[in-house]
């Protein structure tokens, strides 16, 4: 099946540059052209399925764009605008004409690709399902693993967003592993530009020359050229200071930086991964992060999803916190209610959260089998069951065999045969608990 052809209209040479990359990546062929008169000599000459085109354009504007192609008659293909709020009226107006659909600055390229999706109609290929076992087991964080070792191969620049604790230096750290597979080793930096002051951030980042300042008795590299050949993972992008903001833009753009008291720019060859846990659009329509800072390091834009969204890591990770904790000493296991309870908690602190919740009760618990008032504080509501909250005897019992069998399950990767045999029943015996009990294993 051949790759669905696009045509891109914009003349931002950043966006431009970021759409080319993003649709690469999901499988796109993407035509560029930076003005409206060059895209009008190649529109009908070649086969393409969509057009992306800016309203703004320099010369011809992208709706009088749109009705030329009109009057020339014959097949138009699926039309998509990019518009700035204060345009919204004239992308309504050529919606009257027939054009498919529009985004509004600053929009979610994720969002774009599925609009350009839906007026294609044709599938595009996507990423072949891996087995999970570093970030957890949830389809939700599968999908991200499955992302990281293409976008490792492809990708110079990746944001990475979630809410705190979710566990994006990890996945950063993953991505790093994959992208340097068969080079040997090669640096991971990492900084949260919200925990540095706003004076030392450019020294940090670009680093300085001897002289440049009270106190610089020596050259220091930055951390820029500290990853040279790796990763530089500058986490809380959204905390960073408006005038480092269009530092970091030239320095991301260019792959150059100029040391603090420096006269000479400096190349560098890294890989940028961005994190934060704040809404960046929210804060480009506020006017607090720059429009084009965002649309730089927004390339390649991965969601990691908060616990409460993939409730199947819950005890995976549980398990695998413990099993770090335990070290070479005995194994530490949870109990069938301690692992209800964990099930039962919000985590509003996620994945960070978790891990401290395990090392607590590493520390608190006497014996080998953690409960649930070692995991939590004595006036935690959710450490045990009520009676009213299990409603009956049978129902609270329902509850404790499916997780058992679901964590017997998990145990055993979905294996029906050997997970039967753990528990020391039959196999057409656990077939039909699972299907009593509505588990299904999770899709492929």
């Amino acid at each position: 099946m051949r790759a669905p052809r696009v045509c891109l209209i914009e003349d931002d040479p950043i966006m431009g540059e970021s759409l080319c990359d993003r649709f690469a990546l999901e499988g796109f062929a993407l035509d560029w052209h930076q003005d409206g008169e060059s895209a009008l000599r190649r529109i009908g000459h070649e086969p393409y399925d969509a057009i992306i085109s800016d309203v703004r354009l320099p010369d011809v504007s992208g709706d009088e764009l749109f009705r030329r192609l009109l009057a020339r008659g014959g097949r138009v293909p699926p039309f998509l605008f990019i518009t700035a709020y204060g345009s919204i009226d004239r992308a309504v107006e050529v919606l009257k004409l027939g054009a498919a659909d529009y985004v509004t600055k600053p929009f979610d390229i994720e969002q774009l690709i599925a609009k350009t999706r839906q007026v294609i109609g044709a599938a595009v290929p996507a990423l072949e399902q891996g087995e999970a076992g570093v970030l957890g087991v949830s389809p939700a964080i599968r999908r991200v693993e499955e992302m990281l070792p293409r976008v490792g191969a492809q990708a110079d620049t990746v944001l990475l967003t979630g809410e705190s604790g979710v566990g994006k230096e990890m996945v950063a750290r993953l991505l790093h592993a994959h992208a340097s597979a068969g080079r040997g080793a090669t640096p991971f930096v990492a900084v949260n530009c919200g925990a540095l002051p706003e004076t030392l951030l450019e020294s940090e980042l670009f680093g300085y020359e001897r002289g440049a300042f009270t106190g610089a008795t020596r050259t220091r590299k930055g951390l820029f050229e500290q990853a040279e050949g790796g990763t530089l993972f500058l986490d809380e992008i959204g905390d960073m200071p408006a005038v480092m903001q269009v530092k970091l833009l030239r320095a991301i753009q260019e792959r150059q930086i100029m040391r603090v008291g420096g006269d000479r720019a400096l190349p560098v060859s890294i890989r940028l991964v961005c994190a934060t846990n704040k809404d960046l659009r929210g804060l480009v329509e506020e006017g607090r992060f720059r429009e084009d800072l965002y649309y730089r390091i927004h390339v390649i834009h991965l969601r990691v999803p908060p616990l409460r969204e993939r409730s199947e890591d819950i005890l995976w990770l549980a398990r695998s916190f413990l099993r770090a904790r335990s070290g070479a000493g005995a194994a530490r296991r949870l109990s069938p209610t301690a692992e209800s309870a964990l099930l039962r908690h919000d985590w509003p602190g996620n994945a960070r959260e978790l891990k401290h919740c395990i090392e607590r009760a590493c520390i608190l618990t006497r014996g080998l089998t953690i409960e649930p008032w070692d995991l939590f504080d004595s006036d935690f509501a959710g450490g045990a069951q009520s009676a009213s909250e299990a409603g009956s005897l049978s129902a609270y019992l329902r509850s404790c065999e499916r997780e058992f069998i679901l964590h017997a399950l998990q145990d055993h990767g979905w294996r029906v045969t050997e997970t039967a045999e753990g528990l020391g029943i039959s196999r057409k015996n656990l077939w039909e608990k699972m299907r009593k009990l509505s588990l299904q294993a999770p899709l492929e």
